[in-house]
């Protein structure tokens, strides 16, 4: 008798959070901030995690909502539900932008504001260089890991350019599509497992 295939028990090889890589929310989980995204971790360590959603676009441009970013006609995205009034940018700009972070490979964190500010007016920053989020998603120490007990997220390795250029809703689905395992099947389910 062969074992049954379980298709939402995630394989421990996905479940190892580091710093650089995404988060994928299983199909269902009913958090409403946390369905069907796709977050992007910047900071990983002992007393917690941090990251940015990076599908959960916002009807909303950088320009109407901060001061000094005239012209600059981007969405902003919903970072997470941690301090949702605060904005937070990640960006491929490197150290031109004082005490940015780190996270991995050409992608870096925060940094000087007026900076930006300054590199956007001189239009020395173009589309898919910078993106900016209204709040934040945050875990606290062990938390990340209960929810990966509990089958929540799937952990994966992207390339930079995805990253900084995943803001549509289909995002997830075209993330889960690309994987050659059994998570791609997770991308035709439909919204609520009640619906077929």
């Amino acid at each position: 008798m062969k074992p049954e295939l379980d298709l939402f028990a995630i394989l421990p090889e996905d479940k190892i959070p580091e710093k650089g890589k995404i988060l994928i929310s299983e199909p269902f989980l009913p958090d409403t901030f946390f369905n069907r995204s796709v977050v992007y971790l910047t900071d990983h360590n002992p007393k917690g995690s941090v990251g940015f959603i990076l599908n959960k676009k916002l009807d909303l441009k950088v320009s109407e909502a901060v001061s000094g970013f005239e012209g600059w006609d981007e969405n902003l995205n919903m970072g997470g539900p941690v301090a949702p009034d605060t904005l937070h940018y990640i960006h491929s700009l490197g150290h031109i932008i004082p005490r940015s972070v780190h996270v991995e490979g050409d992608i870096y964190w925060g940094g000087d504001i007026d900076a930006i500010r300054e590199m956007i007016r001189a239009g020395s920053v173009s589309r898919g260089q910078i993106r900016f989020f209204l709040g934040y998603s945050g875990w606290s120490a062990g938390q990340l890991e209960r929810e990966l007990k509990e089958n929540s997220w799937v952990i994966a390795r992207i390339s930079s350019e995805t990253i900084m250029n995943s803001s549509g809703v289909d995002s997830w689905k075209r993330l889960l599509r690309s994987f050659k395992n059994k998570y791609r099947v997770w991308a035709d389910f439909p919204d609520s497992p009640d619906m077929n």
